[in-house]
């Protein structure tokens, strides 16, 4: 039985358990959407963090900002190496200007980046092409030929390589 706890206890504790965030990480699931706002007004992004960095280190180099509570390093979903850059969340708002301070500094050996967490709205994006919304033709201005009805007017503007797509048969 001791045997069982001694090895829960170090599954736990592995340096790469530590790596993806801090164990307040599974409350901000269950928060609502005020809330969310809330901590994203007093936490700050980290950019360029070392790829060996635990969240642990991170706190420790936050910590004379102000009260940690917690810290979370993204990592990339199908490797499950880190991304090199971090998510702090503080207890108080004052903590986040304090924070900037460390913008520019050096953290094991690399300048890293400290900014105010901005706030994701629903159905907003920085990345938006129009792509989603309106697929490829609309504002295109595409018009069927009257008079070629064929493969040319109704493909117009695209490269080959995306023909291909449509036409499997015919490799070119």
């Amino acid at each position: 039985m001791e045997q069982e706890a001694e090895k829960l206890r170090e599954v736990q504790y592995e340096p790469e358990s530590r790596l993806l965030y801090s164990p307040q990480a599974g409350i901000f699931y269950s928060m609502t959407h005020e809330e969310r706002i809330d901590a994203d007004n007093r936490s700050v992004y980290v950019g360029n963090v070392d790829y060996g960095t635990t969240a642990d280190e991170l706190e420790i180099h936050f910590n004379g900002c102000g009260h940690v509570n917690r810290v979370t390093i993204l990592c990339d979903k199908f490797t499950g190496h880190p991304k090199g850059f971090a998510y702090i969340e503080f207890s108080d708002r004052e903590s986040v200007r304090t924070a900037m301070a460390l913008d520019e500094t050096l953290f094991r050996g690399r300048v890293i980046k400290v900014m105010p967490k901005r706030t994701n709205m629903p159905g907003i994006s920085t990345t938006d092409r129009g792509f989603l919304r309106g697929g490829r033709f609309r504002g295109r201005g595409f018009r069927g030929s009257r008079f070629n009805n064929g493969f040319q007017g109704r493909f117009r503007g695209f490269s080959r390589s995306e023909l291909c797509r449509f036409n499997a048969d015919n490799p070119y």
